[in-house]
């Protein structure tokens, strides 16, 4: 097989990146309605209203005494909503999902989205200071403003927002949904167990469950600064791979973004140069005329399949693909005729 007929293959691989989702009227209508949810369960709280006294029930049965046979495989299943493990292991998965796309979106959408949610929730839970249902004094009161940080749960937001992240960044609209079901249900099941072990309220879990959600509806309105980010930072990684290996540019070009100014060259076995491309400046690190508002960045095809070239005659000219079909004796001078790849 020839070096571009390779390249081309390679060139025509079809890429996991998916258009993000977009900040739809629908997807509006949803954050500003779970927005609305999340402060009415904040003031029925603050007034003490009959959603304190059903955390009061609830604590006063104490699920954890109730079906002893589960508590152990909860300690466990609790974990699923726990920062540290979470994060380790989703930013495992989409670890191997930048490498196999050639870009950071996913790692760094996990990273925005994660940044998002400690900022709010922890402001939420240090402005609030509410107490556990271990440490509470006051029988029948909210217990907010006494030093504690349980209101909204975070384990609760936090097991919406990482195993959400996995459906929103899916690439079709089946596995989107699949991933949507399972990471509610997983969010489901880590806000009630928090109930069952005692170390929540039942109004914090339908906190954290709304604070997670509104962290999920906002992402779209991230994107724009996480594609620049992503752009400066695979212009400054490249630069450095460059200095350090100045020849490692060959075979398939990257398909992350460039650094203004870089040339960038495809390298056949034997040294000759296939492919060289310069990036402009200003272009966000992608080459010019291709549209940045384009999605997935596909890299354009800057060379032409060797078996689609007009093949050379005898003589040293090129012949057109229709020539055997025109009348004999019709003049085709060598300049009308050159192929566009011809380098003479």
């Amino acid at each position: 097989m020839r070096t571009d007929d390779k390249l081309d293959q390679m060139e025509e691989r079809p890429t996991d990146r998916a258009r993000p989702p977009r900040m739809t009227r629908t997807r509006l209508w949803l954050f500003w309605g779970t927005l609305a949810v999340y402060l009415a369960i904040v003031v029925g709280v603050l007034v003490t209203s009959w959603l304190v006294t059903l955390d009061w029930q609830v604590m006063f049965f104490k699920p954890y005494k109730q079906w002893p046979e589960i508590h152990a495989f909860l300690d466990y299943f609790v974990v699923l909503g726990q920062r540290g493990p979470t994060a380790v292991a989703v930013a495992a998965w989409l670890g191997w999902r930048c490498w196999r796309q050639r870009n950071l979106h996913p790692l760094l959408v996990l990273g925005a989205s994660l940044l998002l949610l400690n900022i709010t929730v922890g402001a939420a839970k240090l402005g609030m200071g509410r107490l556990g249902p271990h440490y509470a004094t006051v029988v029948g009161a909210n217990e907010m403003n006494l030093g504690g940080d349980i209101f909204p749960s975070g384990h609760t937001a936090n097991a919406v927002v990482t195993w959400g992240v996995l459906a929103y960044l899916a690439t079709t609209s089946l596995r989107r949904r699949t991933l949507s079901v399972i990471a509610a249900l997983g969010a489901l099941g880590v806000g009630m167990t928090t109930v069952y072990l005692g170390t929540h309220w039942v109004s914090d879990v339908l906190l954290g469950w709304a604070a997670g959600l509104l962290v999920l509806l906002a992402m779209p309105w991230l994107e724009p600064g996480i594609t620049w980010f992503e752009d400066r930072l695979m212009g400054i990684l490249l630069r450095l791979w460059l200095r350090l290996r100045p020849n490692s540019l060959r075979g398939p070009l990257p398909a992350g973004a460039l650094a203004p100014g870089v040339s960038r060259q495809r390298l056949a076995p034997d040294g000759e140069v296939l492919v060289r491309e310069t990036v402009a400046a200003g272009t966000g690190g992608r080459s010019a005329g291709h549209s940045p508002d384009s999605w997935p960045h596909h890299p354009a095809r800057p060379y032409t399949i060797r078996s689609e070239r007009s093949p050379v005659t005898p003589a040293g000219t090129r012949r057109p693909p229709h020539a055997d079909r025109m009348p004999r004796g019709t003049p085709m001078s060598p300049p009308t005729w050159r192929g566009r790849n011809d380098g003479g």
